[in-house]
């Protein structure tokens, strides 16, 4: 039965006072909605009874490891910063995880030795390092680092036992290691055209060779995979000829491509388990990991193991194969950690990341909903609607942005919107043109046009919110952060009678001055941000036309900034000039600045006083109804 009529029948033999409130509501802090606890990543030890995985448990993000038995986490860091696990050495006790200063994106990559103690493997000032793999045979493995020249980022090969290093690629040209094959002969390097175009390269490191193989027409992506167990050809995903990303494969013997797999969505990778046998596909379907796990020695799917109201989005192997983890989120449940061992065929949960404060019945499941914008294009966004949003109690709304450009409003557990639904906003996390996810086309709609068609998309954003029986449109704010945060901005100065309240968080205000100050480690985009943006050298005037903080007199709806005092991206001074220019308008303005964070806010102390001051702006200047008293147990 068409779930719409369904919905209707089911109306039709409900009592009305039970379809007027369908459940008890109660509204939490936003210190309950941040005790939730978030983790990523997984690593098996080498007896493959723990895993290796980040939390911010303790109000930071550090290492810690659980059993695959289950049982209480253990903390292996308790850095001040973020720290984040990235491997188990493959023959004991030892791990490699990263850590930056207060949230510069300096990140040094550290072992915690047997003993317990700490050793920086990539020391020195200003900086930045990341682990690239394990080779085959475990003797070694590759760390990137720009401490040579701060613009590219060289190849070492470190020796697993002694940490003695070796440079085994030196980038003069801009390009970008990728992948690493097991026997360490091959490199798979990346090189920026542009947001939308790039060539891919696969390198010979015995006969220190390079041989282009994504010959392409027209702006095509092209992104490295893995390469296979036997090093013996590259997986990668390319969107040439087509909408969106497929997978294919290259063979390094022939130099032979072919085309391996393909949706109707994009296709994020594939990547093999350590033996090879099995191999995982991630696909980018309209805002949802969906995951694939083939059984490569039998060439058939695996069916992966069913969590009640849950999505698998991540997997990991153990070195023999036998254990899986997993990580299952969902709009109403953060995202926690499994193992499923495949020979008992059992499943258990190791993590327990939900504030116990909360009922998820209390949360709101997301919608994917969509709308013609001022041209016709359709815009998709994820949509929260809260309970006690009815057509006799409308709700004000919130338009929001995410980072980019290029960025992509996803389904999952999100506790910004959902902490805001809760509190009786409609909130709609919007795919404004120039999002990911949609197709080649969708994503270079907006080149060249920021501040005018992906803003109208905002626009447009509003006029569909208030198309809603349960939305009040004379009460709509806009809000986002980095990216996001330019198009509030770009919304108060360009369309000033459209939204209600602005909420910026880190954002882009002046373009000549934040193209001009790009991190060096980003020197090999730079052309391709030039290219999306424009050249602050040749296009001066545009880019001021575009760029809010010199229209900033046009602004009069009242406007909240929050920012990172060591942002690298949006550097404070961004803030600090709007904010300024704001408050000679004598418009309302609320500043919140952080003096240990950079570009997105890690420390919960931080997440706390800046969510709690966005309610509390919106609710001084656009209130919410509040939500009904929970109904008394029977």
């Amino acid at each position: 039965m068409h779930r719409a009529l369904r919905l209707s029948l089911l109306a039709l033999l409900l009592p009305a006072t039970l379809l007027a409130d369908a459940r008890p509501k109660k509204q939490y802090t936003i210190e309950q909605f941040i005790n939730t606890v978030a983790v990523g990543g997984a690593s098996f030890s080498p007896d493959e009874k723990e895993i290796l995985f980040s939390s911010d448990e303790s109000g930071v993000r550090n290492v810690y490891s659980v059993a695959v038995s289950g049982g209480k986490a253990k903390a292996l860091t308790t850095s001040t910063d973020t720290t984040s696990a990235v491997s188990y050495f493959p023959k004991d006790t030892r791990f490699l995880y990263t850590r930056d200063q207060g949230g510069n994106e300096l990140h040094h990559l550290y072992v915690r030795q047997k003993d317990g103690s700490e050793r920086d493997l990539t020391p020195g000032d200003k900086l930045k390092a990341a682990f690239a793999a394990w080779s085959g045979d475990k003797k070694s493995f590759f760390v990137t680092t720009n401490e040579r020249d701060p613009k590219f980022f060289d190849l070492y090969r470190y020796d697993t036992d002694s940490y003695e290093r070796t440079m085994i690629f030196k980038n003069e040209t801009g390009i970008q290691v990728e992948a690493v094959s097991p026997d360490g002969n091959w490199l798979a390097l990346s090189k920026p055209i542009s947001t939308a175009d790039n060539d891919l390269f696969v390198h010979s490191i015995a006969k220190n060779a390079t041989t282009k193989i994504s010959e392409h027409k027209g702006r095509s992506e092209f992104a490295a995979s893995d390469f296979d167990p036997q090093s013996q050809y590259l997986l990668f995903t390319t969107n040439d000829g087509s909408e969106f990303t497929r997978l294919r494969r290259y063979d390094l013997a022939s130099g032979k491509a072919s085309d391996v797999e393909e949706a109707k969505w994009d296709i994020w990778g594939s990547s093999f388990s350590e033996k090879g046998r099995y191999r995982v596909t991630r696909i980018n379907a309209d805002a949802q990991t969906v995951v694939k796990l083939y059984d490569m020695r039998k060439g058939t799917e695996v069916k992966l193991p069913v969590i009640p109201g849950g999505n698998v989005n991540a997997i990991a192997f153990s070195p023999s194969e036998k254990l899986m983890a997993m990580y299952i989120d969902a709009d109403r449940a953060s995202s926690n950690l499994y193992v499923h061992d495949f020979s008992t065929n059992k499943t258990t949960q190791l993590t327990d990341t939900m504030s116990k404060d909360i009922d998820k019945n209390d949360l709101v499941d997301a919608e994917i909903a969509r709308f013609k914008s001022f041209d016709g294009m359709l815009i998709p966004g994820v949509l929260y609607k809260p309970h006690q949003a009815k057509a006799d109690a409308k709700a004000p709304a919130i338009v929001m942005v995410h980072g980019g450009p290029g960025g992509q409003a996803r389904r999952g557990y999100k506790y910004p919107a959902q902490y805001l639904a809760n509190h009786g906003f409609v909130v709609l996390d919007i795919n404004n043109r120039g999002s990911s996810g949609y197709g080649k086309t969708f994503f270079t709609a907006d080149d060249r046009k920021h501040g005018r068609e992906p803003l109208w998309d905002c626009v447009e954003a509003k006029k569909y919110l208030s198309s809603l029986p349960y939305v009040d449109g004379s009460r709509v704010a806009i809000m986002g952060g980095s990216y996001g945060g330019y198009m509030v901005a770009a919304a108060l100065a360009f369309q000033p009678d459209v939204f209600d309240v602005g909420v910026d968080i880190f954002g882009v205000t002046n373009w000549v001055r934040t193209l001009q100050n790009i991190p060096p480690w980003w020197e090999a985009g730079r052309q391709a941000l030039y290219d999306e943006i424009g050249n602050p050298e040749t296009e001066l005037e545009r880019l001021k036309e575009t760029s809010p903080v010199f229209h900033a007199d046009k602004i009069r709806k009242p406007l909240i900034v929050i920012q990172g005092k060591n942002d690298p991206r949006v550097i404070k001074v961004e803030s600090d000039d709007l904010v300024e220019a704001v408050r000679k308008n004598g418009v309302p303005v609320e500043y919140v600045v952080f003096d240990d964070e950079g570009h997105g806010f890690t420390k919960k102390k931080n997440q706390i006083t800046a969510y709690a001051a966005i309610l509390e702006f919106l609710n001084k200047y656009m209130p919410a109804r509040a939500a009904a008293p929970a109904a008394a147990a029977n």
